[in-house]
């Protein structure tokens, strides 16, 4: 019997991008993406992978946690 989980991953990046003046095309420069997955990114319809998690906290220069939180069937765990 397979198990239904109903989580997903937040995501503050709009507001880091906003905060340190970049547009999207910029950041996306910065760590190696489209524009076009920073956009889907920032509404929620894209979760990244880990290494990408980790390389937007790398260039904010903030931890992984920050930026991005665990949300189990509608509570945040951010540990």
């Amino acid at each position: 019997m397979k198990k239904d989980f109903d989580d997903g991953i937040n995501n503050k990046v709009y507001e880091f991008r906003v905060l340190a003046r970049l547009s999207q095309q910029e950041l996306a420069d910065q760590i190696g993406v489209s524009k076009q997955t920073i956009f889907v990114m920032e509404k929620g319809n894209y979760v990244p992978s880990l290494l990408l998690a980790f390389r937007i906290a790398t260039y904010f220069n903030v931890e992984i946690t920050e930026i991005f939180t665990y949300e189990l069937g509608g509570t945040t765990n951010e540990n």
